[in-house]
């Protein structure tokens, strides 16, 4: 048996093999960002089978000055419950487990998507990679309170509707990944960009909280942007010691990727281009690392694993292009 089709334990959760579909766009649901029939379907569709391990679902926006871009899923009230059950069913039926992503989008978000100005660690541009040139407003400590409320709340929202494991999104420049990296973070508070603890610290009481509401078995994961790939921005020595602060607090799965790089690397367009990041990790906690980053053959995932580079790997564009991606991987000789 390939170690890609054996078994995996993430926190209370066994997954029957290593293989991942993270979490990938689709501006499937409805303008409000409710779930749709079309979004159930493609799910539906991706699982069906039960040949994918897990599934990362889109990232869901926590509050409304949190919503990224137009179609995005919401899991920032109660009345969207109902809507992620359907979701979470379409999935589930195909033997299938399945962790919700939540996330703000700081001040990647949009003043004419969400009708507000947007909000950030620090009142800075972001780095020139970033989407959006508009200066952000810094963060009051009130401001930061209701964004550590609005995670657990959407963790626990999550829970109800039946999600096996909730996944925080701090990487490709959204609002986690902006006060964890140097860059964007320039607050003097407990916060401060000037100390990684200052830089993690918003990460700690936001799992915290999210373990108060949903429970310490719960399994929860997060999304590392484990370098900017630019000069002065977050460093894979900074990563190795916010994982390892990760996993004391509770997080029971790594999955890593760009920063400031978002979802590529300028340098390697290999498969596994985050593999460096993901190895200096692994060998450095006890948890499961997650390496995403242009897999498109079975046999370099496999090789992957084989090297120790990573414990899962995530597969994205493969098996949007192809819904039968997983069941041939895994029938490979």
């Amino acid at each position: 048996m390939s170690l890609l089709d054996s078994s995996i334990k993430v926190g209370s959760l066994e997954l029957r093999n290593r293989l991942v579909m993270p979490p990938m766009a689709t501006a499937k649901s409805q303008a409000d960002g409710r779930v749709t029939e079309e979004l159930c379907d493609y799910y539906e569709e991706k699982s069906h089978g039960g040949h994918i391990g897990l599934i990362i679902t889109e990232h869901s926006f926590i509050s409304p000055a949190g919503k990224a871009s137009k179609g995005q899923l919401s899991i920032a009230q109660d009345s969207d419950v109902a809507g992620l059950k359907r979701l979470v069913a379409a999935i589930q039926q195909n033997q299938t487990p399945v962790f919700a992503q939540i996330s703000h989008a700081g001040a990647l978000a949009k003043k004419e998507i969400t009708g507000r100005e947007p909000l950030s660690a620090s009142a800075v541009a972001l780095p020139k990679t970033a989407r959006n040139k508009r200066i952000p407003q810094e963060m009051t400590d009130k401001d930061i309170q209701k964004v550590i409320a609005d995670f657990a709340a959407s963790a626990l929202r999550a829970k109800q509707a039946g999600f096996d494991g909730v996944e925080l999104h701090s990487a490709h420049g959204y609002l986690l990944n902006q006060f964890y990296s140097p860059l964007t973070n320039k607050r003097e508070d407990h916060y401060t960009g000037h100390s990684l603890a200052g830089r993690i610290r918003l990460h700690l009481e936001i799992i915290e909280a999210i373990r108060r509401a949903v429970g310490k078995d719960y399994p929860l994961a997060i999304r590392i942007g484990a370098s900017d790939h630019l000069a002065g921005g977050t460093t894979i020595e900074d990563s190795i010691i916010a994982a390892q602060e990760f996993e004391k607090a509770g997080i029971r799965l790594l999955d890593i990727s760009g920063g400031y790089s978002f979802y590529t690397h300028p340098m390697n367009q290999e498969q596994g281009y985050f593999s460096e990041l993901t190895e200096a990790i692994k060998r450095k906690v006890n948890i499961p690392v997650l390496l995403t980053g242009g897999i498109t053959e079975a046999v370099a995932a496999e090789r992957l694993l084989r090297e120790e580079q990573a414990d899962l790997i995530g597969v994205g564009r493969a098996i949007l292009k192809d819904s039968n991606w997983a069941a041939k991987a895994l029938a490979m000789p």
